[in-house]
């Protein structure tokens, strides 16, 4: 079983979350920070810290560099394997093997939030290299991640307008999620320290996942764009993409003098960076419709259990009385079946329920998000129209650059400041800051990253 194979279907390692409620802050402070030196200080710390607990998880990157290519390649034979072996079991009328309904997607979507959010981050910090040949894989790697500076193939713009699209809300993650983010951002903010770590990790990452084409054959089955996974299928091949680079990357960089055995040691301890925290399986499997329901609930309570009248009563209790306390909203959702405002597993139409939050005047319209009335809707659907959904179509990816903003946008007003009166390669250093995790995906980042890749090809 390959690192990435076992990354999908593991459970969370215990020993690989830190204390509860820092990883969100962590990540937020390397992706948000305005101080350089402390954004270097926190990833450099963090990292540490998740090194350590990589190191007691099984060795899985062959130890003969000659031997790296054929391992490559095996995974991606085996990965197409599996998948030919799930495309067929679907033909023959087996049921969807990740998701059980689109609010079980939406809830996977949201989960991975904070790694899409941030995809390639673990490339950044080597943008300084560009005139090193040796770096020129990993490079054109993160330019790629960042669509060329086309908005239309930036990863994170496409995810980022998938979610909003979709409705979905990423402030209620869980912690644990932020993991994945956070190891990729502090690796960008301290390339420098850790570059075997980073090539090792961008080793592991840049394989195809099984889970990748299953969840773009399931996310279009349910009726959402699987445009983002689609994209990482062609790019992330073994033959010509992301992944080979990787390996490319490994023997170019190692080094011709030293210690190449501690080098290949620290290559091989980012490589098992990728599977601490919870894999996408994992998360999939974690999934509890009725359990996110009364989540969602128990989150919109405090707002609620003031705002209804005493008219309707439920097994003698306002809607007030219901809401007065999370231990009650079981029992709530319980006395509304009973009375027939719920009809499960039938047409959530024919409740009464899903009458007041959906539909023109509907007396609780805009209470709930397009997310939140997908898992009230799945819920009282059940088993009823599992397979109503309507197939997303297929988009015709276009090459072209959409315009940027005017001018007037101040901070493409400020990069364009900056680069006032410079030359040509003292732009290259001006600019690079503008291709981070958190300015790339803006209308002057996408600018930025034009600027860069056109000043790179002519100052070779």
């Amino acid at each position: 079983m390959t690192a990435l194979t076992r990354l999908e279907s593991r459970p969370a390692h215990e020993h690989a979350i830190p204390t509860a409620g820092s990883l969100k802050q962590c990540y937020e402070q390397l992706l948000l920070g305005d101080d350089a030196e402390q954004r270097h200080a926190i990833g450099k710390m963090f990292l540490q810290a998740q090194l350590q607990r990589a190191a007691d998880l099984p060795e899985e990157m062959p130890e003969d560099l000659s031997a790296l290519q054929t391992f490559v390649e095996q995974h991606s034979t085996e990965v197409a394997r599996q998948y030919a072996d799930y495309l067929s079991a679907r033909k023959e009328g087996g049921p969807r093997q990740f998701f059980s309904n689109k609010a079980h997607a939406l809830f996977f979507l949201q989960a991975v939030s904070p790694t899409k959010r941030v995809d390639g981050a673990w490339l950044y910090g080597l943008l300084q290299h560009w005139r090193d040949p040796r770096f020129e894989g990993l490079i054109c790697t993160y330019l790629e991640e960042l669509g060329d500076g086309n908005p239309a193939q930036n990863h994170v713009v496409i995810y980022r307008k998938l979610l909003a699209e979709l409705g979905v809300d990423t402030g209620v993650i869980a912690d644990e999620h932020y993991l994945q983010g956070a190891i990729q951002l502090a690796l960008g903010e301290c390339a420098d320290d850790f570059l075997p770590e980073v090539i090792g990790y961008n080793l592991g990452y840049e394989q195809l996942p099984l889970h990748l084409l299953i969840s773009a054959y399931e996310l279009s089955e349910l009726g959402i764009d699987p445009y983002y996974f689609t994209l990482h299928v062609t790019i992330d091949n073994a033959s010509t993409g992301h992944a080979q680079k990787a390996v490319q990357s490994v023997l170019q960089l190692l080094p011709i003098e030293g210690d190449r055995e501690d080098f290949l040691r620290r290559v091989a301890l980012g490589y098992r960076l990728n599977d601490l925290g919870q894999g996408s399986r994992a998360i999939i499997e974690s999934f509890d419709l009725y359990a996110e329901v009364l989540n969602m609930l128990e989150r919109k309570r405090p707002f609620g259990q003031h705002m209804h009248s005493d008219y309707c009563r439920f097994e003698g209790k306002t809607v007030n009385q219901w809401l007065s306390s999370p231990e009650q909203l079981p029992g709530f959702l319980a006395a509304m079946e009973k009375k027939g405002w719920i009809k499960r597993h039938q047409d959530p139409q024919e409740s009464r329920f899903w009458q007041l939050i959906e539909g023109d005047g509907a007396a609780m319209f805009g209470v709930f998000s397009p997310y939140e009335k997908q898992l009230l809707h799945d819920w009282i659907s059940g088993d009823w129209a599992a397979e109503r959904s309507t197939p997303a179509p297929r988009r015709v990816s276009s090459g072209a650059v959409e315009p940027a903003l005017p001018a007037s946008d101040p901070d493409i007003q400020t990069l364009l400041t900056a680069l006032e009166g410079l030359s040509a390669a003292e732009q290259m250093p001006v600019l690079i800051p503008w291709l981070s995790a958190h300015r790339h995906a803006h209308p002057a980042g996408l600018m930025a990253t034009r600027r860069f890749i056109e000043l790179k090809s002519s100052l070779r």
